[in-house]
């Protein structure tokens, strides 16, 4: 089994982030109001090249918090973790606090 996953070219790596389901004081939030499509970058591949060879890297890095398609993705579990390879083009943004 790998413990570690390299994505190639412009695909992204992330760790969908769990959002809470129930507030400090013990009051249960609705489920709409806790769907939020964020995760966290895990791993990024190199880049894709264009016609010319040029490299272009990728939008993100590890470590980024970014917004996430509702729909799209490859699901790859690893380690009994759920993560989501997503092309570098697919990730809408990233999140800053």
């Amino acid at each position: 089994m790998a413990k570690r996953l390299v994505p190639l070219l412009n695909r992204v790596l992330v760790e969908k982030i769990v959002p809470p389901s129930k507030t400090h004081a013990g009051i249960l939030l609705p489920e709409k109001a806790t769907k939020l499509n964020s995760g966290k970058v895990v791993a990024v591949g190199a880049g894709i090249r264009d016609k010319e060879g040029n490299l272009i890297p990728v939008s993100v890095k590890e470590g980024d918090n970014v917004l996430l398609p509702e729909y799209g993705g490859t699901q790859v579990k690893l380690a009994d973790k759920e993560y989501h390879l997503y092309r570098d083009e697919d990730i809408l943004g990233t999140l800053h606090e």
